[in-house]
């Protein structure tokens, strides 16, 4: 027996067709949802985390960060003091209004690069910079050199560096400057103002630390003391006297001051060609017991420029006086170069072998010397040159 068969109605087509299309579209928003659901939350959770950051910052800006008075353009004077820290910088911006936060500002310019190139130095700010421009403009200088050079000249005296510094405007003025090197009392820490300020005439000195400021170029900070700039060049002359020439010094059976007050007046006495002669000629006359008889020393004690010395200056009563005092003067009589100190140690030996003993200036104008064995041969030097060393004072005006 055939079985019936049945054919689905046209509302059976219709509906099943209508819950498969029901089924697909559920599936696919449940695709869909599946997809977009993950990303969903981690955009909510992104919003919520930008705004976190953003309500964190704001609170780090306006209270860590933030220009003190954004608009607020009045100047505010603000100084670095030469040798100030980072830290100590940081500090006086706080104190002075300019930075929210002094710890702050120190870490952020030193992350930047900025902390070790501040400038000493005095400044115009206002409380409308960010702390970027501060930094930066600190770290630019306020227009004023940091540094500065110096140059002290071989022969010069303490009372010629101080009026060259007064002139130069490295100093306000002469008073402190010398006061300091007339006692020599606060740079008893270099061995050997120590000895010089030890001697019982020291009192008699007219400056303790007269031939100890070494000749040289120096760079030096535009915001030095008169002590600083004493100190750098006392460091000079230590720093000229090897281990070489203090072994010499012994040799002598000299002291390192007798060295460069013996120095000092070669240094007044010649140019640096005939520095060991004259070296030499002085040596001579100490081993033999003769005063030195050195005109240098004499104008050091009057303060005269003249070359033709008279019978009262050569009088003068001053332990700085060769003609009256026997052996070295008191001290030196300027600051000398490394070279006379060369030449103090190591006179010409054949002038030393010869036993010369005189000099006398031959040419006023170009400095070269007349060297004598002799008195007699010295004396007739002296009447053939006298009438140039007068002509000299005539012409320059000598006093």
């Amino acid at each position: 027996m055939k079985k019936k068969r049945y054919r689905s109605s046209p509302e059976d087509y219709s509906y099943e067709r209508l819950r498969r299309e029901r089924e697909y579209g559920l599936y696919w928003y449940s695709w869909l949802w599946q997809i977009a659901r993950p990303v969903l939350v981690f955009l909510c959770v992104c919003v919520l985390v930008v705004g976190a950051l953003n309500l964190g910052w704001r609170y780090i800006d306006q209270n860590y960060v933030a220009p003190m008075e954004p608009g607020n353009t009045a100047p505010v004077t603000f100084e670095v003091k030469s040798g100030s820290s980072l830290t100590r910088v940081a500090n006086n911006l706080e104190t002075a209004g300019l930075v929210r936060n002094r710890s702050v500002f120190k870490y952020y310019a030193d992350f930047l690069g900025f902390g070790q190139k501040i400038q000493s130095g005095t400044y115009t700010l206002n409380k409308s910079m960010t702390m970027r421009e501060i930094a930066e403009q600190l770290a630019a200088g306020d227009g004023t050199p940091l540094v500065r050079d110096i140059t002290i000249i071989e022969g010069w005296t303490v009372e010629n560096i101080a009026a060259y510094l007064a002139r130069e405007g490295v100093i306000p003025d002469e008073a402190a400057f010398l006061d300091l090197c007339r006692t020599g009392a606060d740079f008893a820490g270099y061995y050997y103002i120590a000895d010089v300020l030890s001697t019982a005439d020291v009192a008699q000195r007219r400056y303790a630390l007269e031939g100890y400021l070494a000749p040289d170029t120096y760079e030096i900070y535009t915001a030095a003391t008169p002590t600083e700039i004493v100190k750098k060049l006392l460091s000079q002359t230590e720093a000229v006297f090897s281990d070489a020439w203090h072994d010499r010094i012994d040799e002598l059976n000299m002291t390192m001051d007798q060295v460069i007050t013996l120095a000092s007046m070669i240094e007044k006495e010649a140019k640096q060609a005939d520095f060991a002669r004259v070296s030499a000629v002085f040596h001579n006359r100490l081993r033999s017991g003769m005063t030195l008889g050195s005109d240098v020393t004499v104008k050091y004690a009057t303060g005269t420029t003249r070359m033709s010395l008279t019978n009262s200056d050569l009088a003068v009563d001053s332990p700085y006086n060769t003609y009256r005092r026997a052996g070295l003067p008191l001290g030196p009589i300027c600051n000398p170069s490394a070279q006379a100190i060369r030449a103090a140690l190591y006179p010409d030996e054949d002038f030393v072998a010869q036993n010369y003993l005189y000099f006398c200036s031959k040419d006023p104008d170009t400095g070269e010397l007349y060297f004598s064995r002799t008195l007699e041969e010295h004396e007739a030097a002296v009447r053939i040159y006298a009438p140039l060393w007068q002509a000299y004072d005539e012409r320059t005006g000598a006093q």
